[in-house]
């Protein structure tokens, strides 16, 4: 099928993005940077500014009606967006700057003492990462692991790429206290097989952390089906602003974690001598949040909605179908995780070539990619890749671009052999 019908009306649709209508080095931009950060409608810059023209103020502590305002549209923005991951009302929605919060709060939550407890990460304890994962979703667990004295294990991925639930399965144990792994690996693009992944570490009694950052923007995440403790997301990845994202978890999964950041609002009292800390989901969200993004985040989610996850997914799955098709036609390159079927994420390597050199030749003709390690050294370095060239696709973007791509990836070849 071509990738052109998938989306009706696109001219008027790549319209609502006025920022691809600029020339880069003298031609048309081509912006395959999704992965990284996506570009705004203008639905949701109307919402912010619209926010930011009319309503802005601190939120909660005041009587008077503009913060009652900004309460209303901040507590309104989070019920919508807990809708579109499809949370259920066992879940809460914590707002932060964006995934890597959201995930430092969970391996810094969860191995934190507090008042004289225990973290829930100690001694003996074991956490399993994927060997998928952004830094993001290592790190933090590196340090947790080190901070409570629990042993690192990682689910290393094959030869292609690709997570296995018997190798899961070998690693689970009645001392598995998290596992945490990607719903679409950034550096590869490879889509993981998460809902049977994290059903069964659920089933083997640990709590499951899963990093939707690269998923959420176009396919249906429904929470209250997947076996999933926490989710983490940004709205940056999926047509929103930046510096804002969410932590999505079950209420009882919520309450285990140890706060981090302490100051106004995640109080309910103070004294001298110590404090009450408030309810969730306010207890996590300490000092002012980020109202402006919270509700450019929730005009972001609605803007999906209305074209639909699954146009949205189809549309995606043609175009990178074509560029991983025109990029094995070109001598000398490998496509990361060529066989997986739903990804917005293209990611190579060219023999003898430094991808960098390939995305500056890029650059001069207007199209935007990423290349190096993707925050994610180790999958590369366990695949024997090295750093890749990345272009990652979104809704604006068509079949004219991946043809770009392909000729710009050609004549960058030729220059630099």
């Amino acid at each position: 099928m071509s990738a052109e019908p998938a989306l009706a009306h696109r001219a008027a649709l790549r319209a609502q993005f006025p920022i691809l209508a600029q020339r880069i080095n003298g031609q048309s931009l081509v912006y395959l940077d999704n992965a990284a950060t996506t570009q705004m409608p203008l639905a949701v810059l109307d919402a912010t500014r619209q926010f930011e023209t009319t309503t802005r103020a601190n939120i909660h502590r005041g009587v008077h009606t503009l913060s009652q305002r900004a309460t209303d549209a901040f507590e309104a923005a989070r019920t919508s967006v807990k809708r579109f991951v499809g949370a259920g009302e066992e879940h809460e929605l914590v707002f932060t700057s964006g995934t890597t919060e959201a995930l430092n709060l969970v391996a810094q939550g969860l191995s934190h003492g507090l008042d004289g407890r225990a973290g829930a990460i100690g001694p003996g304890d074991e956490i399993i990462v994927s060997g998928l994962e952004h830094h993001a979703n290592l790190v933090p667990w590196q340090q947790a692991a080190r901070r409570s004295g629990a042993t690192l294990r990682i689910l290393l991925p094959d030869a292609q790429g690709q997570l296995h639930e018997d190798a899961l399965a070998r690693l689970l144990s009645p001392r598995s206290r998290v596992f945490a792994l990607t719903a679409c690996a950034n550096a590869s693009g490879e889509r993981s097989p998460y809902e049977a992944l994290l059903a069964l570490a659920q089933e083997a009694g640990a709590l499951t952390v899963l990093d939707a950052a690269q998923a959420v923007s176009h396919s249906a995440m429904q929470l209250d089906t997947l076996a999933c403790d926490f989710m983490a997301f940004s709205a940056h990845k999926m047509y929103g602003p930046m510096g804002i994202g969410a932590l999505v978890g079950r209420r009882a999964a919520l309450e285990r974690l140890t706060p981090v950041r302490f100051g106004g609002d995640m109080v309910q009292s103070v004294s001298y001598q110590g404090a009450v800390f408030a309810e969730l989901p306010a207890r996590l969200e300490g000092g002012t949040p980020n109202v402006t993004g919270a509700v450019g985040m929730a005009a972001a989610a609605s803007f999906i909605e209305s074209i639909g996850q699954h146009a949205l997914e189809t549309h995606l799955a043609d175009l990178r179908q074509r560029a991983v098709r025109g990029l094995q036609q070109i001598d000398g390159i490998t496509v990361l995780s060529a066989q997986t079927p739903v990804s917005a994420i293209v990611s190579f390597v060219v023999q003898g070539v430094h991808p960098h050199d390939i995305g500056t030749l890029l650059d001069a003709r207007g199209i935007a990619v990423r290349t190096g390690h993707h925050c994610a050294q180790p999958l590369l370095d366990h695949l024997g890749t090295g750093p890749t060239t990345r272009a990652s696709l979104a809704i604006y973007n068509t079949l004219d671009e991946v043809e770009r791509l392909l000729s710009g990836v050609s004549h960058a070849i030729g220059v630099l052999r």
